[in-house]
């Protein structure tokens, strides 16, 4: 047998192809919805880090410390298995979803912050002598400059998540990686997974690129 009847068998891919499809169209749901509950988490944790009053701001400070620091597959498994014992049973979505969400609202919220940081003190001093409130600056005038700012790396902490959701196999949530690896058990060859590793590099690398040019073009902008 060579080398493409092995990785690259074409019998095996017209078979196992749809199954593949159907973990992609999951691992894309799970993605984005863990990409947007970890942008408003991120968000709120980011204000919350800011501008709360002290004893908040410690405990914005150690959450963040804390999801950066754990490794998200340990994370996982804790929701998944761990939670159970006291009464808590989450879906293998559910479970997957909420461990992404945790970690990736504890990135989010430090890139937030060093954009928020990033604008200079003159704009909130021009929005207080034009008489607008801390609420009114802040969604007016600090957050969509902010925005502007951070786009590059929560466009690459989402491309993040999105690999991260292979994880999920773990749980038995029938994502991209999940199928391709019973797939290459039911075809005994591996076939299936240089599949999926394709389809992560086909859906990612644009991604990838559009990132590295959003930051060049950024860093023109501050030249």
């Amino acid at each position: 047998m060579d080398i493409f009847d092995t990785f690259l068998n074409a019998e095996v891919m017209r078979r196992t192809f749809p199954l593949l499809l159907r973990g992609l169209w999951i691992t894309l749901q799970l993605g984005a919805a863990s990409i947007v509950a970890g942008l408003v988490l991120g968000l709120g944790l980011a204000m919350a880090r800011l501008y709360a009053p002290a004893p908040v701001r410690f405990l914005t400070r150690v959450y963040i410390d804390v999801f950066r620091s754990i490794p998200l597959l340990v994370l996982l498994i804790i929701v998944y298995y761990a939670l159970p014992f006291v009464g808590v049973r989450l879906s293998p979505f559910a479970s997957a979803m909420t461990a992404l969400t945790l970690v990736s609202g504890a990135y989010t919220a430090e890139i937030f912050r060093a954009g928020i940081e990033a604008i200079p003190k003159g704009q909130f001093e021009a929005s207080a002598a034009l008489g607008l409130s801390g609420r009114q600056t802040m969604a007016d005038v600090i957050l969509p400059q902010a925005v502007r700012i951070v786009i590059p790396p929560l466009t690459n902490n989402s491309i993040n998540v999105v690999k991260d959701t292979a994880l999920a196999s773990v749980v038995a949530m029938p994502d991209l990686l999940k199928q391709a690896t019973q797939a290459q058990a039911l075809a005994a060859n591996p076939t299936p997974l240089i599949v999926a590793a394709a389809i992560y590099v086909a859906f990612l690398w644009p991604l990838v690129a559009l990132v590295s040019r959003m930051e060049r073009r950024f860093a023109a902008r501050r030249r």
